[in-house]
């Protein structure tokens, strides 16, 4: 096999040196042990990959040719060694991370791109998941992570960190008739009128602070959500930063509240489990998500 990881290397020193004496100061070798590697590459290869007719030797049109796979190929090499040390020292094959469909607009995506550059042969596999079922993953060992809202009361198999906070409004569509007929509602229009709920696929699950009206429509995602809000089904609960162009077009409306204030801030943590070590690579996700953690007031944990 005339290229091996070696020869790509020699081959490229001397193409980014200009000679071969260059390259071997480089590499850290003597000079003709360089000028035998060329030679015996050309030798198999049955190419002359330089033109040793002047002072210099200049690459030729087939050495140019060649560079870009030489380029890649030493690239690919070099991801390889990283990735094999990276294992040596903890890092998983592959990180695995359920969101709340609620936080999918969060700052998760780009501490996932900084992950890709220092790893990027790691296997990263994102979920969308109701509160509930992606804490049911993270423990089933389904996940390695999971980023959620803060839960009503801690539980001692979970580590976390706080990450940022989200505020959840009450909307309605514009033409909805309650909001037509009243202006402003009070509680007891909340706890009366049908209410869209982001919720588990386990009929047994549900989080009461989410949960006012009597009746209410689930779902299991945030767009679906939307869409039920929008047609004039009810009301409910979605991130701000989510709504806020339906509020801007005209479509929703943040309800006006008469005695109640229309909004629920919490905190946004990113949860893994105490029964599983954490790899390199979660460890790495969380101190990065952890750093984009947006600065300024954040509510009080558990209000």
């Amino acid at each position: 096999m005339a290229f091996s990881s070696d020869s790509v290397q020699v081959f490229l020193a001397v193409l980014d040196h200009g000679s071969f004496s260059a390259a071997a100061r480089a590499l850290r070798r003597v000079p003709s042990a360089v000028s035998m590697a060329i030679a015996h590459l050309e030798a198999e290869l049955h190419l002359n990959l330089f033109d040793r007719s002047g002072r210099e030797p200049r690459p030729t049109p087939a050495a140019r040719a060649l560079e870009p796979q030489a380029r890649l190929l030493a690239s690919q090499l070099r991801q390889l060694q990283a990735q094999a040390l990276s294992l040596t020292q903890g890092l998983e094959t592959r990180l695995a991370l359920a969101i709340a469909p609620e936080l999918l607009s969060a700052a998760w995506a780009a501490p996932l791109a900084a992950l890709a550059q220092d790893h990027p042969l790691l296997e990263v596999e994102v979920l969308a998941a109701p509160q509930a079922d992606a804490l049911r993953l993270l423990h089933e060992g389904r996940v390695q992570l999971a980023l959620v809202f803060e839960r009503p009361s801690l539980d001692g198999r979970e580590g976390f960190r706080e990450v940022g906070s989200e505020t959840l409004v009450a909307v309605m569509a514009t033409d909805h008739p309650l909001l037509l007929a009243q202006g402003v509602l009070g509680a007891e229009h909340l706890t009366t009128t049908r209410q869209v709920v982001v919720a588990s696929r386990d009929l047994a699950l549900s989080d009461p602070r989410f949960v006012f009206a009597r009746q209410h429509w689930r779902t299991d995602n945030h767009i679906a959500a939307l869409g039920l809000i929008s047609a004039g089904v009810g009301w409910g609960w979605l991130p701000r930063s989510f709504v806020q162009p339906h509020i801007a077009a005209g479509t929703l409306v943040e309800i006006p509240l008469q005695h109640l204030t229309n909004q629920l801030a919490l905190w946004v943590d990113v949860v893994w489990s105490k029964e599983r070590p954490l790899g390199l690579a979660a460890q790495r996700f969380i101190a990065l998500v952890e750093a984009k953690k947006s600065p300024g007031p954040i509510p009080a944990r558990g209000t």
